[in-house]
């Protein structure tokens, strides 16, 4: 949790045998950063050969809300993940209130097909 704008981390695992929630220092094989400062930080849980998605990737003047360049990062991270795109669709629009889904459909599309 963050402290007063300190940093904050989570770990997604996902697969045919996870033993543990966490992702074990220089074994993710993606890596989504949300804060350039924290590019850095985060990098050695990253594998040799791992994919680092970071804010650089995402023309942020292309997006109608600001507050919405970290699903414009889950659509970088889509392309490289064998998931439906009506899957992060269904997501996004899970987890958000039906006034924001434009948006960030929209975000998603810019990550996902620069």
């Amino acid at each position: 949790m963050s402290q007063r704008g300190g940093s904050v981390s989570s770990d997604v695992r996902f697969g045919e045998r996870v033993f543990s929630p966490m992702v074990p220092a220089g074994e993710a094989d993606y890596l989504v950063v949300l804060a350039p400062s924290q590019v850095e930080v985060a990098r050695p849980v990253l594998k040799a050969g791992g994919i680092l998605i970071h804010p650089g990737l995402v023309d942020e003047t292309r997006l109608a809300n600001k507050r919405s360049l970290n699903v414009a990062l889950l659509g970088v991270l889509a392309r490289h993940l064998d998931l439906a795109e009506n899957l992060w669709h269904a997501a996004i629009r899970a987890a958000l209130p039906e006034k924001l889904h434009a948006a960030n459909l929209q975000a998603f599309a810019i990550g996902r097909n620069p």
